[in-house]
């Protein structure tokens, strides 16, 4: 693996440009206390003399635009399925749904009630693709069983991330967590940045004169953008105007979406425009889906994007098969007037899983049991390293592993480490980055960098019962709803004049966006499961 140190030194120049920042606020709700005792070490050793047969439920899980899962006949004949079967005595029924078709067959699933054993959701417990699900009674509460089989989940867990799987003070759901919520990263190539001679940009108008030198060079994609504006916001962050409905804030004594915001919105769809007009941006790019979005910059094509950040090894290596000189770094966000930047920050959890409401209760245990495995030193092996004797060999109780260095293997890697993993800290693997400088070195730019940038905004959990009740106007998951995503790319094409983002507001608020102020207004003021920006 080729060195980062040109990368990471560009890196270490962001530093002093950083300000820290604060903390986050204390739900209302409180979670299950954790018990001082080694409950997993007990019940063991209970059930070592009885060998059940496997215990047999299906789970409906996103592909997540793994290439390794989207490229497989049959997930649930894959041997790595089939090795975290052994260990944990299980069968599953894997029931995968397409990334890109994830909400359209949720939402399927709950017409037609065919409704798996464990669900998969994107965090909380009453996001869209649930269609209020947990409310009619679909799940099963799940404190007495985690009490009773789940203690390791609950010792592992940050107790704020519990409060996200929350209803009426009853945890729904076990979730995976985050110790960094802003883990989405802007990626450069650096051997690129070297041709042009400028410094490392800092800020939107820096950022803009590094792309048009990259166009120069005959970068196809100076910056690498995609339908939806997902994982390429990264400038709608510089001016703090997100156009997710689910961030919100405080605005002339009401709670209002930060697309509210009308000076910032504007300016942030004017540097997608010029980026557009001057074919910094493909004009192609509100068609271009993930996979297209990923395999361009995999080839080379693109100068900046952004990603998560604990993949960005992991992309270095499969570039670097097309473009051998490819060299990539993370660097500070493009910042706005006020000196800051970032992405998207995450709520501190990706995903989490819900067991059905109408699964016995000896099957629903023995499902708390393979969730809390997961936590445990055994399942940190399998999932970091593999298969004893294949993918890893033990000398005097130390792991000799090698990561891979083709795309194969680079696929299989995530896809053990990541998508099978379902409950872990998702921030990175750690036992990945200890294996190397470089790994270690990401490491530190996880606190250097991004801890001390991203954009937040107040949120509310349960989700607002008026977005449910007008869809049309609702968030999906981390993308702006349809009516406002709809508009910005009209604007960046010019199809509608910037100036116009006023009337988009008031069409937004007239669509059940009054509602929606209303409700958040009221719960804010009420304090009724509100989460502050974490900065």
């Amino acid at each position: 693996m080729k060195k980062l140190a040109i990368g990471m030194s560009i890196v270490l120049m962001t530093i002093s440009l950083l300000t820290a920042c604060g903390g986050k606020n204390t739900p209302p709700a409180s979670s299950p206390k954790p018990v001082e005792t080694n409950p997993q070490e007990t019940q063991n050793a209970e059930e070592a003399d009885v060998k059940k047969d496997p215990t047999k439920f299906s789970i409906s899980l996103r592909s997540l635009a793994v290439n390794y899962v989207d490229n497989h006949a049959n997930i649930n004949e894959d041997v790595w399925v089939k090795r975290l079967e052994e260990l944990t005595n299980t069968d599953l029924d894997i029931r995968l749904i397409p990334h890109a078709e994830y909400e359209q067959k949720m939402a399927q699933m709950f017409a037609i009630n065919d409704i798996p054993d464990v669900v998969q959701a994107s965090g909380g417990t009453t996001g869209k693709e649930l269609a209020g699900s947990v409310e009619a009674g679909i799940f099963m509460p799940l404190d007495d069983l985690l009490q009773e089989h789940g203690q390791d989940l609950l010792n592992k867990i940050p107790a704020e991330v519990w409060d996200y799987q929350k209803i009426d003070g009853k945890i729904y759901a076990i979730p995976d967590w985050l110790h960094n919520t802003s883990r989405r990263a802007t990626v450069i190539r650096t051997d690129l940045l070297e041709k042009t001679g400028l410094p490392i940009p800092k800020t939107v108008d820096e950022y803009l004169d590094v792309m048009r030198e990259f166009k120069k060079l005959g970068v196809e994609h100076p910056f690498q953008a995609r339908e939806n504006l997902k994982y390429a916001d990264v400038f709608f962050g510089a001016f703090d105007a997100f156009a997710y409905n689910s961030m919100f804030i405080e605005q002339d004594g009401q709670i209002v979406p930060k697309f509210f915001d009308v000076e910032n919105m504007q300016n942030a769809i004017q540097s997608y425009n010029t980026m557009y007009n001057e074919g910094l941006i493909s004009k192609e790019f509100a068609t271009i889906n993930p996979a297209t979005y990923k395999n361009n910059i995999l080839a080379g094509k693109a100068g900046i994007w952004n990603m998560n950040a604990n993949e960005v090894l992991q992309w270095e290596q499969q570039i670097q098969e097309t473009t051998p000189e490819a060299r990539l770094a993370i660097i500070t966000s493009p910042t706005g007037t006020d000196g800051k930047g970032g992405n998207y920050m995450y709520a501190p959890m990706t995903r989490n899983f819900l067991i059905n409401a109408n699964t016995d209760a000896e099957k629903a245990a023995d499902i708390v049991k393979f969730l809390n495995w997961m936590v445990n030193e055994e399942a940190e092996t399998f999932f970091t390293y593999g298969w004893e004797g294949e993918t890893y060999t033990l000398d005097n109780g130390v792991v000799n592993y090698k990561q891979p260095e083709d795309a194969e293997g680079v696929n299989l890697e995530r896809y053990r480490t990541f998508w099978l993993w379902f409950v872990q800290d998702q921030t990175y693997v750690k036992g990945l980055m200890e294996q190397t400088p470089e790994g270690q070195e990401l490491m530190g730019v996880y606190d250097s960098i991004l801890a001390k940038e991203g954009r937040d905004g107040i949120k509310f959990e349960p989700r607002l019962q008026s977005y449910q009740d007008n869809p049309d106007i609702a968030p999906l998951a981390d993308v702006p709803a349809p009516l406002i995503i709809d508009h910005i790319i009209k604007m960046i094409y010019g199809k509608e004049p910037i100036s116009d983002w006023p009337k988009v507001i008031e069409e937004w608020k007239s669509k059940g966006g009054d509602a929606v102020i209303k409700e958040a207004t009221e719960r804010f003021n009420n304090k009724d499961g509100v989460f502050m920006p974490q900065n």
